[in-house]
């Protein structure tokens, strides 16, 4: 859902040959070659950091996006090698700063501090930014780097200020939710079709099924500085009782029900539509609004859930099911969970059914205590609901039967429950502590587990 076509340079339109084109040229000179494409972006960014005026520098900036867009990979990594090297702090005036603060520490001089500990890359984007369509222009490039992060560590200091520009472009502040239906701009349809990351989007048919009749509702937070380009989307259905499957929510054939007989909003797909503003939270603000909106829109709704999917479940039951000496699963759970490497097993009650409780078991085990090194869930949705003031409410066995679900959690399928009043209690325990907080038929499932469990791999 990421990908996007890079603009087509001008030497390639026209016939000629670019860094890159030819592979059995050596190493060497194709690194040399970048450095010297990308020299010229880096001199025009010099200049821009140097500029007084404000119609001059929109001018620049709006020369280098324009440059930028025309060289190929090569060329754009070295570009992201000079702003790693060439603009971080002007280490001159930070040791000034130092031994003017070391000499008298006040408040002058704390700030001046400050100001030259700040590295040139932050100015060089604020300035960027001035350009018409700077900030989306912006959030491409950092597409781009996130592409070149995958082989190059070095580059990850550049990435942190991008991070921490646009954490404060895309606060909360500036954020406007608005309701998508069918009689949004045919522009933005195309795109939650094209962003929508957990259940496919079928073709228009299959979007009007989602977002048109009374029970059905999909809201998106935009940013003024990109129009009608959505940020992040959450699809909700109405219903009378918590769902326990997807299959019913998405089917084309079921019964609508008016907004009066729903007595449960489910939250289920929520996705992210610019790879370039990763890192950049705000989906937390996204659930809260929403939940909101519809509770005061529906005063008969008592129950906001979600049906969530678990993407790491699967390779986790892997590494256990390998592990010699595994302290979440019995001798009897690893025998029913080899019907797990049998093509097909979810289809047959033969194979099907010994799986169910083994694996119900060892998914409570996996979300209530299977934790990252710095001590958070492993599971990124979990985490993504937890800190929202989620309560863990239930596990269902088979809710996803789609190829892509079996893959990654063996169609497991999770609920989380807002409750409105203890969204802030359950979220402080869980910033603080680390704690899940579970409903009790979770708890017990864990409990079933071997009681020498203490700790989890991964």
């Amino acid at each position: 859902m990421w990908a996007r076509s890079l603009p087509t340079s001008r030497a390639r339109r026209s016939g000629r040959r670019l860094v890159g084109d030819d592979d059995r040229r050596p190493r060497r000179d194709r690194r040399g070659s970048a450095e010297q494409h990308s020299a010229g972006l880096v001199e025009l960014c010099e200049e821009l950091l140097s500029g007084r005026g404000e119609a001059s520098g929109v001018a620049l900036a709006g020369e280098i996006f324009t440059r930028y867009g025309e060289v190929t990979r090569g060329p754009r990594i070295a570009f992201f090698e000079a702003l790693a090297t060439r603009f971080g702090p002007d280490h001159a005036r930070l040791e000034r700063a130092v031994e003017a603060w070391r000499q008298n520490p006040t408040d002058t001089t704390a700030a001046e501090l400050h100001a030259a500990a700040e590295p040139r890359r932050q100015e060089l984007l604020r300035r960027l930014n001035l350009a018409p369509g700077g900030t989306a222009a912006l959030v491409h490039m950092r597409e781009q780097l996130l592409d070149a992060m995958d082989h190059r560590e070095d580059l990850a200091i550049v990435d942190r200020d991008f991070v921490h520009m646009f954490s404060s472009w895309f606060n909360r502040g500036f954020l406007v939710l608005r309701r998508i239906d069918w009689s949004s701009p045919a522009s933005v349809l195309e795109k939650i079709i094209r962003y929508e990351a957990v259940h496919r989007i079928r073709g228009w048919d299959d979007l009007r099924r989602r977002i048109d009749p009374p029970d059905r509702r999909c809201y998106a937070f935009f940013h003024p500085a990109l129009v009608d380009e959505p940020l992040i989307f959450v699809e909700v259905a109405l219903t009378r009782e918590i769902p326990s499957a997807i299959a019913p929510i998405l089917t084309v054939q079921r019964d609508v029900i008016g907004p009066d007989k729903a007595a449960t909003a489910v939250f289920y797909s929520i996705s992210n539509c610019q790879r370039g503003l990763s890192g950049v939270s705000f989906g937390h603000f996204l659930i809260k609004q929403v939940v909101e909106e519809i509770a005061r829109e529906n005063a008969r709704l008592s129950q906001f859930v979600t049906l969530s999917p678990a993407p790491g479940f699967a390779e986790w039951l892997k590494r256990e099911r390998a592990a010699e000496s595994s302290r979440v699963l019995t001798a009897e759970d690893r025998a029913a969970l080899a019907n797990l490497d049998i093509p097909g097993w979810w289809q047959t009650p033969k194979t099907r059914e010994p799986v169910r409780e083994p694996l119900l078991r060892a998914g409570a085990w996996y979300f209530l205590h299977a934790r990252t090194n710095s001590g958070y869930p492993v599971d990124s949705v979990a985490r993504f609901h937890l800190g929202n003031g989620a309560r863990l409410q239930r596990l269902n066995w088979l809710g996803d039967g789609s190829e892509r679900a079996i893959e990654q959690a063996h169609g497991l399928m999770v609920n989380y429950l807002y409750v409105l009043d203890d969204i802030e209690k359950n979220h402080e325990v869980y910033a603080q502590q680390r704690v899940v907080v579970a409903s009790n038929a979770v708890t017990k499932l864990a409990r079933a587990a071997p009681r020498e469990v203490v700790s989890a791999s991964g």
